[in-house]
């Protein structure tokens, strides 16, 4: 699988409307290519830069940080995090990366090339899902609600309600910043969405259960989102103990 070795996250450009709920002509999906993914990685973040796929994944007792070749799946490099604690979300801000845990309150900000840990960060409340916007941070908490965070403090900023309809859309999860969007996993759903980080409006909603390997149970659901660089409609996709990741392309109904 190719792969371009510059990557821009940033939300730039302007979002089509909301979804409307008798939305014509829903998204289609193709899988263009494929990649091993180890099977006892609990994925619960995902994002490609720089020719490196940076996997967060959790449990407590086995909660990791990866390096992978995205053209092989092969960890290139790992660190656990500390025993207690269960490893959620990760994004790449310039040569950092930020990993939220679920329950213990703190973000890590680690050297992007060595891994090695560089600060800690605490916040309020569960950490799920981040993603860099250009100049912020957006997180998910597993609620209807993004927070918007400072990059370098990552002290909250700002936040939007996500509404899918006009309904408040909870259980967000996962998530990835491109193409003038957030694109999020939504919990225990073989779904992602497109989300307008400014009104909190679900633009499109995307059924990636075509994907879902046969032999995987229900229990390891879809997670893990990062957009393949140069693109705003191809993503590496996978799950919680997926044996493979997927490169797909979403074209919007």
């Amino acid at each position: 699988m190719a792969v371009v070795l510059v990557m821009s996250t940033a939300c730039t450009s302007t979002p089509n409307p909301p979804e409307q709920p008798d939305q014509q002509g829903r998204p289609t999906v193709e899988v263009v290519g494929t990649l091993p993914h180890d099977p006892e990685a609990f994925t619960q973040g995902l994002e490609l830069v720089d020719g490196v796929l940076y996997e967060g994944t959790g449990l407590e007792g086995e909660s990791t940080l990866r390096r992978i070749d995205p053209a092989t799946g092969e960890v290139k490099q790992r660190v656990d995090l500390p025993a207690d604690f269960f490893g959620e979300g990760v994004t790449v801000v310039g040569d950092r990366v930020w990993q939220l845990t679920w329950r213990n309150g703190v973000a890590i900000q680690r050297d992007k090339n060595t891994l090695q840990e560089v600060k800690r960060a605490t916040y309020e409340g569960e950490g799920w899902g981040l993603c860099r916007d250009g100049d912020r941070l957006v997180m998910s908490d597993g609620t209807e609600e993004l927070r918007f965070r400072d990059p370098e403090t990552f002290a909250e900023t700002g936040r939007v309600t996500v509404r899918r309809n006009g309904v408040p859309l909870v259980r967000i999860n996962e998530l990835e910043c491109v193409g003038g969007a957030v694109w999020a996993n939504l919990w225990q759903l073989d779904e992602v969405v497109k989300i307008d980080p400014k009104t909190g409006d679900v633009l499109t909603t995307v059924d990636l259960s075509s994907v879902r390997p046969a032999d995987v149970p229900e229990s390891n659901v879809l997670n893990g989102i990062a957009a393949v660089p140069g693109s705003t409609d191809e993503f590496l996709v996978t799950g919680k103990n997926w044996p493979t990741i997927f490169r797909v392309k979403i074209k919007e109904g």
